[in-house]
C-alpha cells in the first residue's frame, strides 16, 4: 500500500482528500456504532465465566462440557468473521452490520430458557456468529470512512471497550450471581440490552464508499462522501485510491474469494495478521475467561487487592494502548509488548515456587501490556489489506484467531487438572515468545497509510 506525504492534505483544486478530511461527528458516530460488537464480546465472554459458577453444579457438567461452554462463542465468531466476512466483500458491508445485532439480540434472550448444555452451547454459538461478522465487518467500515491520522485511534478504541464489555460483565455479574438460583439466566440474558441498543442506533447507516466504488457505484459512492463526508471532499481522491488497488489484482479471483489473500503480493501480510493475532488472544482468553483458577493459584480472594485489582489493571491497559497506538509505530508496539508480557507471564511457569506477591505483579504488569497490546487487533488487520480485500481479510484474521482463543480455552482446565498450572503457563508463554519472533521477522509499518 503506498504512503502519500502526510503535509500534502488538500488536492490541486484546493479541495480536501478523503483520507485527510477533517474528522467529524459522523466518524465519531460510526466508530461509536461499532463499540457494541466489541461491547458484547468482553461481555460474553465475562458473563459465561461467572454463570458457569452455578451452572456446572446446576446442570452437573464436567470439565468438557465447562470447556466447550466457555469456548462456544469463540466458536460462533470463527464462523461468523469466516464467512459472513467474505460475504461483506460481494454483498457490501451495510446489511450484514444491521442483521448480526439482530441474531445476538434474539439469541442473547433465548438463552433465559435453555434447560440442558446442548442447547445453550448452539445459542452461544449464534451469538459469536453475530458478533464475529461485526467483527469482520465494523472495523473495516470505521477504517474506510475515518482519516488516516484518526485512524489509529479510532480503530484502537473499539478494543478499549472489549475491555470495558468485560469489566462490565465482572461487577454486574458478580452482583447477580450473588442471588444463586437461576440468576445466571438473567445474566446471560443480560446481553440482549446493550444488542438491542445498538441495533437500534444502526438504522440508517450508509454503505462504504470504498466498497461502491470498487463495484463501480460512483454515483452511490459520491453521494455518501458528500452528504457525510463534506461538499468540500475531492470525490476522485478516493476513487484513484481505490482504482490504484484494483489495477494491482487485476485478472485476480472474485471479491470474497479467501484464495486472493494468499497470492504472492499480499501472503506474507495475511501469514503475518494470522500469527501475531493468535499468539496474542490464545494467552488473553484462556486465562481471562478462568480468571478464578488463575486467581486461585496466587492465594487471594475475590476484592480489591485479587480480581478487582486486575480489573483495574485492564481498564488502564486499555486506556494507554489508546495513547500507545497514537504515539508510536505499529511495528514497533507489536514487538515490544510480546517482549514485556513473555517476560512477565514467563516466570508464573519457570517460577513456580516464587513469592506470590512478587508473580501477582508480574501478572498485573502482564495484564496491562495484554490489554494495551489488543487495541492493535482492531487496527492493524483493517490496514493490512486492499478495499477488495478488507472485509475478507479481517474477518480470516478474527475467524481464526478465535479457533485458537476457543482451543486455548477449551483445553486451559483440562491443561491444568493434568499437566499443573506451571506448565500451562510455560506453554501460554511460548506463543508470546513466537509471536515475537513472528513479529520481528514480518511486521510491516502501517501507520499513517493511504488506504486502497
Amino acid at each position: 500500500m503506498p504512503d502519500h506525504d502526510l503535509t500534502t492534505q488538500a488536492t490541486r483544486d484546493g479541495r480536501v482528500s478523503f483520507d485527510d478530511a477533517p474528522l467529524n461527528r459522523f466518524h465519531v458516530k460510526i466508530t461509536a456504532l461499532t463499540f457494541g460488537a466489541n461491547f458484547s464480546d468482553g461481555y460474553q465472554l465475562g458473563v459465561i465465566g461467572i454463570a458457569l459458577t452455578l451452572i456446572t453444579p446446576q446442570m452437573h457438567l464436567g470439565s468438557v462440557w465447562e470447556g466447550l461452554l466457555g469456548a462456544s462463542a469463540l466458536i460462533g465468531i470463527f464462523i461468523g468473521s469466516i464467512s459472513l466476512g467474505a460475504l461483506a466483500d460481494r454483498i457490501g458491508r451495510q446489511q450484514l452490520y444491521m442483521l448480526n445485532f439482530l441474531l445476538i439480540t434474539l439469541a442473547s434472550v433465548a438463552q433465559f430458557w435453555v434447560e440442558g448444555a446442548g442447547l445453550l452451547f448452539v445459542l452461544r454459538i449464534l451469538i459469536g456468529v453475530g458478533i464475529g461478522a461485526d467483527y469482520a465487518i465494523g472495523p473495516t467500515l470505521v477504517a474506510e470512512f475515518c482519516p488516516r491520522r484518526q485512524r489509529g485511534f479510532l480503530l484502537a478504541s473499539l478494543t478499549a471497550m472489549w475491555t470495558v464489555g468485560y469489566i462490565c460483565s465482572y461487577f454486574f455479574g458478580n452482583w447477580l450471581i450473588g442471588y444463586g438460583g437461576d440468576s445466571w439466566r438473567w445474566l446471560l440474558a443480560s446481553g440482549a440490552v446493550p444488542a438491542a441498543v445498538v441495533l437500534l442506533l444502526r438504522i440508517g447507516t450508509p454503505e462504504s464508499p470504498r466498497w461502491l466504488v470498487s463495484k463501480g457505484r460512483l454515483d452511490e459512492a459520491r453521494a455518501v462522501v458528500a452528504r457525510y463526508i463534506g461538499e468540500h471532499v475531492d470525490f476522485e481522491s478516493i476513487a484513484a485510491g481505490v482504482r490504484a488497488g484494483a489495477a494491482q489484482e487485476a485478472g485476480a479471483r472474485p471479491a470474497g474469494s479467501y484464495r486472493r489473500l494468499f497470492d504472492a503480493e499480499q501472503w506474507r501480510k495475511t501469514a503475518f495478521g494470522v500469527l501475531y493475532y493468535n499468539c496474542q488472544v490464545i494467552p488473553y482468553f484462556a486465562i481471562y475467561t478462568f480468571l478464578p483458577v488463575v486467581m486461585a493459584k496466587f492465594h487471594l480472594k475475590e476484592g480489591f487487592l485479587g480480581d478487582g485489582l486486575l480489573n483495574v489493571f485492564l481498564l488502564l491497559g486499555s486506556i494507554a494502548g489508546l495513547w500507545f497506538t497514537a504515539r508510536f509505530s505499529r511495528r514497533g508496539f507489536v514487538i515490544a509488548s510480546f517482549v514485556v508480557m513473555a517476560l512477565a507471564l514467563g516466570p508464573l511457569g519457570l517460577w513456580p515456587g516464587g513469592p506470590s506477591v512478587v508473580l501477582f505483579v508480574l501478572f498485573l504488569v502482564f495484564t496491562f501490556t495484554m490489554s494495551a497490546a489488543s487495541n492493535l487487533d482492531q487496527v492493524y488487520p483493517p490496514e493490512l489489506f486492499s478495499t477488495a480485500l478488507r472485509s475478507s481479510g479481517v474477518g480470516l484474521l478474527n475467524g481464526v484467531s478465535r479457533v485458537g482463543s476457543a482451543a486455548g480455552t477449551f483445553l486451559l482446565p483440562m491443561s491444568i487438572d493434568h499437566l499443573g498450572f506451571s506448565a500451562s503457563m510455560t506453554a501460554l508463554t511460548v506463543f508470546l515468545v513466537l509471536g515475537a519472533v513472528v513479529s520481528v521477522v514480518w511486521a510491516p509499518e502501517t501507520s499513517d497509510v493511504v488506504l486502497e
